[in-house]
């Protein structure tokens, strides 16, 4: 039987019909998405407020969260994407021996985002530009976590007679792209991944499928497209991050304490044939670390992940403090 171009024509309508039927769903989906996830971060923040206070730093405005009395001032900065609420074990015990602050960088948790490049030395002017108008004064103790590792050495690199200290919390290392067995092909399905979070996040998705936190206090800080957005950028500027650390030089005479993960403890999803190398690259790297300062010191904070802030606060806790006796006694000499 031949087809007669009625019957086309009705095919064509009932395919078109399908398709304005589709594409009505994928919109109404869309709809629904985005209003689930502007109710539940309005949720979230509802329940669980931001500590601290917003700081107009040029024009933008920056989260801080500072606590405690007491110099020097010791300043935590977190890992890639991170929010404040990373350091939220160790900010209350540090509080009680002097002034202790943690903030998100622009574009995470609950500050503005920023329309200057990602890199660490961009992110510590910025960090330097909220300290000078929040009124927290020198001088610091830095402590910095993974890629904040970078961003302290790059403060005390710009601002050295602000800087009485620091911590190096599992701190990324300038060569770790080289040095690490499969750190780039990782790095690489990383941003791959945040892509499509960042993407996805507005309709909802990250939040549906459980790839926000259990805690409700992470999410209402870092589960929003403006984060995961950061994220990307922070993770793509990693090299010249790396790059403009490994320029820094050496930190003299600077109480430094590098503070690393239990070799015990690798991290979660490496093939086993890669655990025994990786782990060994990490801990030299964390040794040469070590020796950035005349007077650094290094110690493993056993059954510890990389979030050592998490696993084992009560070792960050112990070397800041020690950076921080340290500091004051400096300053009692004559």
């Amino acid at each position: 039987m031949t087809e007669t171009a009625t019957d086309r024509g009705a095919q064509q309508s009932w395919l078109s019909r399908i398709a304005r039927g589709l594409l009505a769903l994928v919109v109404v989906l869309a709809a629904a998405g985005y209003l689930y996830e502007n109710i539940s971060e309005a949720r979230d923040q509802r329940f669980n407020p931001q500590a601290g206070r917003l700081i107009d730093v040029g024009g933008d405005k920056m989260h801080i969260d500072c606590t405690g009395e007491g110099n020097p001032a010791v300043i935590l900065d977190s890992g890639p994407g991170d929010s404040y609420i990373s350091w939220r074990k160790v900010q209350p015990q540090i509080s009680k021996f002097t002034r202790v602050c943690s903030y998100d960088r622009a574009g995470i948790g609950y500050s503005d985002p920023s329309s200057r490049p990602r890199t660490s030395k961009v992110m510590a002017e910025e960090l330097h530009a909220l300290l000078q108008a929040a009124g927290v004064a020198a001088p610091y103790v830095l402590a910095g976590h993974s890629m904040g590792g970078y961003d302290v050495r790059l403060y005390a690199s710009l601002y050295r007679n602000e800087v009485a200290g620091m911590v190096l919390v599992d701190s990324a290392h300038p060569e770790q792209g080289e040095r690490l067995p499969g750190f780039n092909e990782a790095d690489a399905h990383m941003i791959r991944q945040l892509e499509l979070m960042e993407f996805s996040t507005p309709f909802g998705l990250p939040r549906l499928l459980g790839f926000c936190s259990d805690d409700a206090r992470v999410r209402a800080a870092e589960c929003n497209f403006h984060t995961f957005r950061e994220k990307v950028a922070e993770e793509k500027a990693l090299p010249e991050s790396a790059s403009q650390a490994a320029a820094t030089g050496t930190l003299g005479d600077l109480p430094l304490v590098v503070l690393s993960h239990d070799p015990d403890k690798p991290a979660l999803g490496l093939p086993p044939e890669m655990l025994g190398p990786v782990e060994t690259a990490w801990t030299q790297m964390q040794e040469e670390l070590a020796h950035l300062s005349t007077r650094g010191a290094r110690t493993v904070a056993k059954n510890s992940g990389h979030y050592v802030q998490l696993d084992r606060p009560d070792a960050v806790v112990e070397a800041v403090q020690g950076i921080v006796e340290q500091a004051r006694a400096a300053a009692l000499k004559p």
